[in-house]
């Protein structure tokens, strides 16, 4: 019966995140980690320490986190469950589509797309600040659907496809359950997001969350390419550009990410980008077949959606089948 259950949480957490999303004001697990980590990295930041000891703080806040945040969603599912079977399945659907990032990185392009086509580029400019870590000021329309497009193939794996791969692994985990995988995930995520910068202060204090969070995506990443490759209808042509431009983008996992999505739709990304002013040169990606437009960023995001389902109704039906 384990299995029947798990399957109902993929199915009402996929529900939830489809209708809702992440409801205003509502206390998501993410707000409460970024609250943990600015605590946590604040104070041993202010404690003048060496470089391996700021190292060896990095552990123990990545493995804190993570673990901790596991095993608070292992306890509520477990207690809600003791109280009634049903407001256990419904706390850990709750958990689980807050790991899960479909509706609200669709409501975050469409932030942005609406005042720009509506030719409003500051206001879109500003919209495109909220999500992205580049300097937005002086983007030009182009260079807006550039970023948009980034956001939305990189966060398909981080905020939706490797959330769902690691709450269908706890989901055939008997005792474990899919919440505190997916929610393990998303911490290491966050943090990685964080701190997991390559420039001062948090070189030493946030490079093992980095590693940590590219070691977990490894996989989940590669997946995601493979299924997409296979949606496009041409899988040889689209792994053949990512294998030639892919292995260029420092980060072992976005470039790929980005890469198969500018494969499958006949476009370029990368290239220059400026963060607090600083230049920085990304390598370019895909092949320039058509320009971006917000037609590529819609079916961008119909490729996220498809890849999703798919591995979400394979994941039901296997578990049903196996009880």
């Amino acid at each position: 019966m384990e299995g029947i259950q798990e399957a109902i949480v993929l199915l009402l957490a996929a529900i939830l995140d489809f209708k809702i999303g992440d409801p205003w004001g509502w206390p998501h697990p993410v707000k409460v980690m970024g609250g943990s980590i600015s605590i946590l990295t604040h104070w041993f930041l202010a404690i003048k320490a060496k470089k391996w000891q700021h190292r060896l703080a990095g552990i123990a806040i990545a493995l804190l986190l993570i673990l901790g945040s596991g095993a608070s969603a292992w306890c509520i599912v477990r207690v809600t469950t003791l109280i009634h079977p049903w407001l256990g399945i419904s706390s850990e659907s709750i958990l689980l589509a807050s790991c899960l990032a479909g509706r609200s990185l669709r409501s975050a392009a469409d932030e942005v797309l609406q005042p720009l086509m509506a030719g409003k580029i500051e206001r879109a400019c500003t919209k495109l600040s909220q999500y992205v870590g580049r300097d937005t000021e002086r983007l030009s329309a182009d260079e807006i659907l550039r970023a948009v497009l980034e956001t939305v193939a990189e966060n398909t794996t981080d905020g939706v496809t490797a959330p769902l791969f690691y709450a269908i692994m706890g989901a055939f985990i008997p005792g474990i359950g899919s919440a505190p995988l997916a929610m393990a995930y998303k911490a290491a995520s966050t943090l990685d997001s964080t701190i997991g910068y390559r420039y001062p202060p948090w070189t030493d204090l946030g490079w093992f969350s980095a590693k940590l969070e590219d070691v977990l995506t490894w996989l989940p990443c590669r997946l995601t390419v493979l299924t997409l490759a296979l949606l496009s209808g041409t899988p040889k042509r689209v792994l053949a550009i990512c294998c030639r431009d892919a292995p260029q983008d420092p980060s072992p996992n976005s470039g790929w990410s980005e890469c198969v999505f500018a494969a499958i739709l006949g476009v370029q990304v990368g290239g220059v980008n400026y963060y607090q002013g600083s230049v920085k040169h990304k390598p370019l990606l895909g092949e320039v077949r058509q320009p971006i437009t917000p037609q590529t960023i819609e079916n961008a995001l119909q490729l996220m959606r498809t890849c999703f389902l798919l591995w979400w109704s394979g994941a039901i039906a296997v578990l049903i089948a196996v009880n």
